[in-house]
């Protein structure tokens, strides 16, 4: 197949995902958005429409195709493997203080809505179904090991995990996917106004929470990056869904899969990070600066990256 046409296919997929982030940017500078109004669509998404998505898409898939259990099993290792080694690289090349801002930043992706999106843009309702599954997988291992990393680094910090636990056990979107799944599984179906009406509510999730992002990010953050900051951005877009995707298809994942992995992977530095950083008194000005960029550059580094797996024939 013609490169260009490869990445032609590429672009039209990734391009909308990407769009919707700098739509935010300008809404938020023209001032037609605020703070208020992203906080206020910001809960909407995550205590309802996002759940009602993840519900509906598991509801209508088909269970064989969503339950990817080879790819949920090695994304939680690829997970882990990247903590430990940036945990071991950054004992050693970044300040103590910074230490665990720089691995949360490094690990956490924001799968839950970038990585989604991507992933229904280039496979509809399989990166739907199979995409909540990841990031159910992905929902716990990210909230207890930046527990761990920073409450070794902010000794004054508590790590509260009877609160972790408890807030990932209600997190909406585990609770829709338990579910969606369940509901699946009885046999039963929704009624069709039920189910439509669902669709609508569903939606406004990802061109919502896509503003959202974009409304978040500040020039002045990406322009006061440091060495740090860049090196975590680095981790987060190229080392890690580069040696991990890499891995993936050496061992036998290709096609679709070995695609919805690299997505995962190369998703920007989760907001959340941002929030947890500053809860538990670490640099929390760090953590936004890597948002910032990672949020920024990704679009260029998800696209080159699907494109080159799709240009090499293992997509």
């Amino acid at each position: 197949m013609d490169p260009l046409a490869i990445f032609a296919t590429t672009f039209n997929a990734t391009a909308p995902v990407f769009s919707m982030v700098l739509l935010g940017v300008v809404l938020r500078r023209l001032k037609w958005i605020d703070a208020d109004f992203i906080h206020t669509a910001s809960m909407l998404v995550f205590r309802g429409a996002m759940p009602t998505l993840l519900f509906l898409a598991l509801i209508d898939a088909d269970m064989g195709e969503a339950l990817q259990l080879d790819l949920m099993l090695y994304l939680a290792f690829a997970t882990l493997a990247s903590f430990a080694l940036i945990w071991l690289w950054a004992s050693r090349r970044v300040a103590h203080d910074d230490r665990g801002v720089y691995v949360q930043a490094g690990f956490r992706g924001n799968g839950g809505i970038l990585g989604l999106a991507v992933a229904n843009s280039m496979y509809g309702s399989f990166g739907l179904s199979a995409g909540s599954m990841l990031v159910a997988t992905l929902i716990p291992l990210y909230n207890a090991l930046s527990v761990v990393v920073l409450a070794r680094y902010q000794p004054g910090a508590r790590a509260g995990w009877r609160s972790i636990a408890r807030k990932v056990a209600t997190n909406p979107l585990i609770l829709a996917v338990i579910a969606g799944l369940a509901f699946a599984a009885s046999g039963l179906q929704l009624p069709g106004w039920l189910h439509t009406s669902g669709e609508y509510f569903a939606g406004i999730t990802l061109p919502l929470a896509l503003i959202s992002i974009g409304g978040t990010m500040s020039v002045a953050a990406i322009r006061e990056a440091s060495g740090v900051a860049l090196g975590a951005s680095l981790m987060k877009l190229v080392w890690v869904p580069l040696a991990f995707t890499a891995l993936a298809a050496l061992i036998g994942f290709g096609g679709r899969e070995l695609v919805m992995l690299f997505i995962f992977l190369s998703s920007p530095s989760a907001a959340a990070s941002f929030v947890m950083a500053r809860a538990m008194g670490g640099n929390a000005r760090l953590a936004a600066n890597v948002i910032a960029v990672t949020t920024l550059c990704s679009s260029l580094t998800v696209t080159l990256g699907i494109f080159l797996l799709q240009l090499g024939g293992l997509a």
